[in-house]
């Protein structure tokens, strides 16, 4: 049984040049307060509400994760989403699952960079 993988921030840092898929799960208004990481693809899950549309989520997921094998990094804020998104990624059958421990209130923490979001 796969299990998803924690990275902390330095690793992730060091996976950005490596064109490892990256999905930032969370709101516009988040994106807009702390900006984003380089080269990160912008996927919202759930809305202000807490609402989410799993089957319009998933066809944009697998316009980036193109198989089941495929290594990808989410991100949100504080690695709660991540955390219940990567779990259920795993019960769907992908393999190579992680997230990014801590969040980006982690990574802001530890200075690393960031680009406004436009």
């Amino acid at each position: 049984m796969n299990k998803l993988i924690d990275l902390a921030p330095r690793s992730v840092e060091k996976m950005i040049s490596d064109n490892i898929v990256m999905i930032d799960v969370r709101r516009e208004d988040e994106w807009k307060r702390t900006g984003v990481i380089k080269n990160v693809h912008l996927l919202t899950f759930f809305d202000d509400y807490g609402n989410y549309n799993i089957e319009k989520w998933m066809k944009e997921f697998k316009k980036l994760v193109i198989s089941k094998e495929q290594t990808f990094i989410l991100i949100c804020a504080h690695a709660n989403r991540t955390r219940n998104i990567g779990n259920f990624l795993i019960d769907e059958g992908y393999e190579n699952c992680s997230h990014l421990f801590g969040g980006m209130a982690l990574w802001i923490q530890e200075l690393r960079e960031v680009i406004p979001y436009k």
